[in-house]
């Protein structure tokens, strides 16, 4: 009789009986199918790459027929699918949506999260409202969260955000009998610029920030990490054409002020502060487009020293801050 190979695992034959578990486990496993595709697990790379493809294919799909005019009532889309939806993260971040009421779907928390009051307060609203909670791995909601993504153990989905139109936006203001002051931003592509906008808007009396359609950064989970929950506070609105919603607010008495490096009026000498104004902003590499110069105005530059330009987001807390503080000096 040949000696068995050290290690080698003899095989029962198909209907052999004796000790084991008598095919128990097998029939177990049975009815549960197969392993879904890596394209349909929520939390597969595969998923993420089949989403960014649908949502392209969708707003190439949305920029094919007429948008619609600022001055009417529809609001712009940048043509997301029902199921484009976006995971808020961070502690502040998902308390403040949840304070706020956003139609969350999901929470999740990282297992073995540190259990400090805003936590405590996230499990407490998401209970009272119904709002399913699962418990998962850390490194799973890092993959969810993305790579450079701070999520500090908590993860909110929420559907795609809903924008204002700007022109409804401004009449709102208007008719609470308030000096309207809104951001518009002209180029701006990051979406951590435009949630730290949003985050300045909010601290400094702004009414809301105002993005164009095309060629800018939308509210997505960075905007929302980075304006640390005050997304929930402060409104965005989508201008279809930003240069016609500009003159639409001119048509308002609304004065249009834009920033740029070499301006004709220093930002503290500027005289419109306390009027109806809408501050514009441009990227940091090419600034403000010329037809939205043309629109605007009055051209503010902020006095610097030592350096060329800054960054579009702390421009704009810079201009908001001055702005914010003569009107305190005029009430």
């Amino acid at each position: 009789m040949a000696k068995a190979r050290a290690g080698a695992v003899s095989k029962a034959k198909k209907g052999a009986t004796g000790k084991g578990t008598g095919g128990n486990g097998r029939r177990a496993l049975e009815g549960k199918g197969p392993t879904p595709k890596a394209e349909d697990r929520e939390y597969h790379p595969a998923y993420r790459k089949k989403m960014l493809a649908e949502r392209a294919a969708a707003k190439r799909t949305g920029q094919g027929g007429g948008r619609p005019s600022t001055a009417g009532g529809n609001r712009p889309s940048r043509g997301k699918s029902a199921d484009d939806t976006e995971l808020v993260t961070g502690r502040n971040s998902v308390v403040e949506a949840l304070r706020a009421g956003i139609p969350a779907t999901t929470l999740y928390i990282a297992a073995r999260t540190e259990m400090d009051d805003r936590v405590k307060e996230v499990l407490s609203i998401a209970t009272h409202r119904g709002i399913p909670i699962l418990e998962i791995m850390r490194p799973e909601l890092d993959r969810m969260a993305g790579r450079d993504a701070v999520h500090q153990g908590l993860g909110l989905k929420v559907p795609p955000y809903e924008y204002a139109h700007p022109v409804e936006l401004l009449d709102l203001t208007i008719r609470k009998a308030e000096t309207p002051l809104f951001m518009a931003l002209d180029g701006i592509t990051d979406a951590r610029n435009l949630g730290a906008i949003i985050r300045s808007t909010a601290a400094f009396g702004g009414h809301g920030v105002i993005v164009p359609q095309r060629r800018s950064a939308g509210v997505n989970s960075a905007a929302w990490k980075t304006s640390a929950g005050a997304l929930a506070r402060t409104p965005v609105a989508m201008a279809s054409n930003l240069t016609a919603t500009l003159k639409e607010f001119k048509k308002a008495g609304v004065f249009v002020i834009g920033l740029a490096a070499g301006g004709d009026t220093e930002l503290y000498d500027l005289e419109l502060a306390d009027r109806p104004v809408v501050v514009v902003a441009g990227s940091e590499g090419k600034g403000l487009s010329r037809i939205v110069t043309e629109t605007c105005d009055a051209i503010v530059s902020i006095p610097i020293q030592g350096i060329e330009s800054l960054n579009a987001s702390v421009a704009a807390s810079v201009a908001l801050y001055e702005i914010s503080k003569v009107r305190a000096n005029k009430k």
